[in-house]
């Protein structure tokens, strides 16, 4: 059986700007995993895995 749970938050502003900081960050690290698994794979035909990635 799977649940789900919604939480509601009021961050103040420091923790509303460092979670902006922090999501951006993830972002970025996502988009750049996405694009080296991209290049590996139409240009040098190879999966990049997550351990190339992660470091």
């Amino acid at each position: 059986m799977k649940r789900a749970f919604k939480y509601r938050f009021y961050p103040s502003e420091s923790q509303e700007q460092e979670l902006l900081r922090t999501f951006g960050c993830v972002r970025l690290v996502h988009n750049e995993a996405l694009e080296a698994g991209t290049v590996g794979w139409y240009e040098q035909q190879r999966r990049v895995s997550y351990g190339e990635t992660s470091a």
